[in-house]
């Protein structure tokens, strides 16, 4: 009778214990991949290396979110660089989602990973960006899509990592990073 009693709390504290991490995961939003996909060889004329552009490599397979990590008041993030210009290198997808326009390089504009961009939730409003000591206000205009690539939509470039900030040459000034240091830079940001 004792060990049966025994059982019975230890399954109840189990159940107790599994009840919490399951609610403390679902609070955390804790985001997983939500598929892969297989890249096909892009066709002659796409994803120009010369142009920088990072081409999907034939039967790689890619990592597909459709979110991102919670936003915070410090949300970590990668900071990269694109132009919004029309004929850009990121006039790809045509104009910016939000406002179906093209942006000059010298505004603070940006576009997020799929889950930060929230399906539009975040269109034309202002984030705060932090990054090489310094901050930088820049508006949201497109999305960076990490749920598809590797087809002609995407100009045959793989998806979109979960945790980036794609910024105009602009919000790179702001920053005062170094030219020659455009690229990547681990910054973080929340929303105004």
């Amino acid at each position: 009778m004792k060990n049966i009693r025994l059982c019975t709390k230890s399954l109840i504290v189990l159940l107790f214990l599994s009840t919490i991490c399951s609610f403390s995961e679902s609070r955390l939003q804790i985001c997983k991949p939500s598929s892969k996909i297989k890249a096909k060889k892009p066709p002659n004329g796409h994803c120009n290396i010369e142009e920088d552009d990072i081409c999907c490599i034939k039967d790689k397979i890619y990592t597909t979110y459709k979110c991102s990590p919670q936003v915070s008041s410090k949300t970590k993030a990668i900071l990269t660089l694109n132009s919004f210009e029309k004929g850009g290198d990121g006039d790809g997808d045509g104009p910016s989602k939000c406002d179906d326009k093209y942006h000059s390089d010298d505004t603070h504009v940006v576009a997020l990973s799929t889950g930060w961009y929230h399906g539009g939730g975040r269109c034309l409003s202002n984030i705060t960006i932090n990054g090489n000591g310094r901050s930088v206000n820049a508006m949201v205009v497109d999305e960076c899509d990490s749920t598809m690539g590797c087809d002609e939509k995407h100009d045959y470039q793989p998806p979109c990592q979960n945790n980036l900030v794609i910024a105009s040459q602009g919000v790179w000034r702001a920053l005062r990073v170094p030219i020659n240091e455009w690229g990547e830079l681990d910054i973080t940001w929340f929303d105004e």
